[in-house]
């Protein structure tokens, strides 16, 4: 008997869709698909704090009224895992921020390599552009890339690894 699991298991979206359907085919296959995604959003946590401390150091020229833009953002920041229907991955993702002012882009344009975003200022111009911290999401992923993908891929694995343990 080979020691692997019974299907072909790749670092790949197609190896992450090939476990997925292996554990579907197992009787508590719903228990084993949360079992992963738990395993694979605690591999991503490290890199979802790390984009959460790089919007924090984002410079404040805040006047204290309403909430807090990098807070807001900061709570919109964390691990998703989706393991069938269109898309099957994992990843960190900042989610639009709705309530934070009215400003429901608050991620995405505070991460802007280019411009800003406009902002309303009352009593001098009637607008002006306000940047944020270039590149804060990205950068924060950028040396320890390599070490969170490892670290899903562990989750995958383990769980591979209990399949192929079953099927003996």
């Amino acid at each position: 008997m080979a020691s692997g699991p019974p299907f072909d298991l790749t670092v790949t979206h197609e190896g992450l869709t090939a476990l997925v359907r292996a554990i579907r085919q197992e009787e508590d296959g719903k228990a084993l698909r949360k079992d992963l995604a738990r395993n694979m959003r605690d591999a991503l946590r490290p890199g979802a704090a790390m984009a959460k401390s790089g919007i924090m150091a984002m410079p404040s020229a805040g006047t204290g009224m309403g909430p807090g833009l990098r807070s807001g953002i900061a709570k919109k920041i964390r691990p998703e895992v989706k393991l069938g229907g269109r898309w099957t991955g994992a990843r960190v993702k900042a989610f639009k921020t709705p309530g934070l002012r009215g400003f429901a882009n608050a991620p995405k344009r505070t991460n802007r390599r280019d411009g800003g975003w406009r902002t309303l200022t009352y009593g001098h111009e009637p607008w002006r552009t306000q940047t944020g911290k270039r590149q804060w999401f990205d950068e924060a992923f950028e040396n320890d890339a390599d070490r969170h993908l490892a670290a899903v891929h562990e989750a995958m694995e383990d769980m591979a690894r209990r399949l192929a343990a079953r099927a003996r």
